[in-house]
């Protein structure tokens, strides 16, 4: 099979390379999937830098979300016959032809929904589940302040949001990107370069969730608009790991600030995210709800493109590779 690695080097050109590799086989409990469409996603950046390495026993191939057809079905598999439509969250591996995953970590592409929609789904819907509604708990009435918000997540858990009854406060960089915000269903969308952040939140009636993707620059700011009893989740750190912040504060509003990763998590609370997915968020997916727009294609001969197209910041929504 055509496979994408990591040769060496940091930038894109240099460090990712298209190679023949055997195609892989389904072992028990798991499928192999012809892919046809593969998500690029920030995590994958890190690992071409040397910086979010595989866990044990994943592949080295980078990408962690793919879509396509059951080709291979190993024994005790489960559900999956041959020819079914599915998308499925890896550990790495998707940058390939094929990709063998753990067949409880595989969800069914509804009907109306194409690959190259599907290929963008299974991490960031599984990302946004986990700390939008588990970890941040956030429910309908509520409101929900979105940090990147025209990124792959933001895009996602814009939609979520609103498809759960939860209002949305949405930040980006620049006018455009918070008109895209907008469109995609923010009750508030601002412009970060150019609005009072904080002064707009709070005549907004402050919120009960923050999704922050940025990190230090922003803590003071979510530490302010908060609403007694909020929740503050941070998925990543684009400006920062560290941040000052005022614990008194912390303490007098009961906030619960939490964090996590997902691929490194182990099998068996995958397959349990994946199955609270399918049950409370794929509906969602099926009835055309969440349809996260896809900024661009790219085939995997061009997949150094990809990344700077993601890493250049201008992108709205996701970026998919097609194999």
């Amino acid at each position: 099979m055509r496979a994408v690695e990591i040769t060496g080097g940091s930038g894109p050109a240099e460090a990712l390379t298209l190679v023949e590799r055997p195609d892989p086989l389904a072992g028990p409990g798991q499928i192999r999937i012809r892919v046809r469409a593969a998500g690029v996603n920030r995590p994958d950046i890190l690992q071409r830098l040397g910086r979010y390495p595989a866990p044990p026993g994943a592949s080295d191939i980078p990408g962690l979300e793919v879509a396509g057809e059951v080709d291979q079905v190993g024994e005790g598999a489960g559900r999956w016959t041959i020819g079914d439509r599915v998308c499925a969250l890896l550990a790495g591996g998707g940058y390939a032809e094929y990709a063998v995953v753990d067949a409880r970590h595989a969800l069914p592409v509804p009907d109306g929904l194409d690959l190259m929609q599907a290929a963008a789904l299974p991490e960031t819907v599984c990302t946004v589940f986990a700390n939008v509604f588990e970890a941040g708990a956030l429910k309908a009435g509520e409101t929900l302040l979105i940090h990147g918000a025209t990124s792959g997540i933001g895009v996602t858990a814009i939609q979520m949001a609103r498809a759960a009854g939860a209002r949305v406060i949405a930040t980006s960089r620049g006018v455009d990107k918070a008109k895209a915000a907008h469109a995609l269903g923010a009750d508030l969308s601002l412009d970060a370069r150019s609005d009072d952040l904080r002064t707009a939140i709070e005549a907004f009636g402050g919120v009960n969730v923050v999704l922050d993707m940025v990190g230090a620059d922003y803590a003071a700011l979510n530490l302010a608009v908060l609403k007694p009893l909020g929740r503050w989740v941070v998925i990543a750190t684009l400006s920062g790991a560290k941040a000052e912040i005022d614990l008194a504060r912390l303490m007098m509003k009961r906030i619960v600030l939490t964090g996590s990763t997902l691929r490194s998590r182990p099998a068996d609370e995958k397959a349990r995210l994946i199955a609270a997915v399918e049950s409370t968020a794929w509906p969602w997916v099926a009835a055309g709800l969440v349809r996260p727009p896809v900024e661009a294609t790219f085939s995997l001969e061009q997949a150094s493109a990809a990344h700077l197209r993601l890493e250049a910041g201008d992108h709205i929504g996701k970026i998919v590779l097609t194999a």
